[in-house]
């Protein structure tokens, strides 16, 4: 486990992050924590490090991963069993790809198949991925300050069903679910918002998926979309920690 100390070290102030692939870490959050002193603390459960109590924390936040919230493994069940105490307690949540996933299923939802594998920037008609603000998005502080219809990078081939009680606030043309709230505090993102172009690079060479795209059309796009997109994630970021009430 690594700890990242910026301020005092307590516990109860510590921002929790569970990492389920290395090179799947927290990107342009991880730049607004360190920006602004907070103290955080990562979990590599791709190597079989426990998940400490999410209810001694500040927040707990869950990044994405090649694996399924389906999985029985050991690390998986860990991970769903510490999202539900985490949303049980109320402790702010916010779940990236995978993460949103395990939201949904930990709160009584349910994952599945989505009908086409979503990878990239663009779709096999080479339109660009979007998101498009629900009523609900639209109300939502998480995206103040925001446009209603945001570029978005996707890697996934599952989506989430979630259930009657849960607000969705953000719709995609090829999977409908794109960002999820449970209860007053719990946000699931399924795109990648938190990329940056050193992530990018890492990807594009390990990622099997992305391995299946021109490299070099996957960086012109993100060179076009970049500060667009790095305003649209730190935006997104900061509302969400102000929420938790940490900014």
């Amino acid at each position: 486990m690594h700890i990242y100390l910026f301020k005092t070290p307590n516990l109860s102030m510590t921002v929790l992050i569970v990492k389920n692939c290395a090179r799947e870490g927290p990107g342009t959050l991880g730049e607004i924590l360190e920006n602004n002193g907070i103290e955080y603390r990562i979990v590599e459960i791709e190597h079989g490090e426990e998940i400490p109590d999410p209810t001694e924390h500040e927040t707990l936040i869950v990044m994405g991963g090649p694996a399924s919230a389906n999985d029985t493994t050991k690390a998986m069940q860990q991970e769903i069993a510490s999202t539900e105490q985490a949303v049980r307690a109320e402790v702010p949540y916010l779940g990236i790809c995978l993460g949103m996933q395990a939201l949904v299923k930990a709160c009584g939802g349910r994952v599945i198949r989505n009908p086409i594998k979503e990878v990239g920037w663009k779709d096999l008609q080479g339109k660009r991925f979007s998101l498009e603000l629900t009523p609900a998005g639209k109300k939502d502080p998480i995206f103040e300050g925001l446009e209603t219809t945001l570029p978005i990078f996707h890697l996934h081939g599952e989506t989430v069903e979630p259930t009657d009680d849960m607000q969705l606030l953000a719709t995609g043309k090829h999977c409908r679910n794109q960002v999820v709230k449970v209860g007053k505090n719990a946000y699931g993102f399924q795109g990648h918002l938190e990329l940056t172009a050193t992530m990018l690079d890492t990807w594009l060479v390990e990622d099997d998926d992305l391995k299946q795209l021109s490299a070099e059309e996957v960086k012109r796009d993100h060179v076009a979309l970049r500060e667009e997109y790095e305003s649209n994630s730190k935006k997104v970021f900061t509302n969400f920690l102000r929420t938790a009430g940490i900014l």
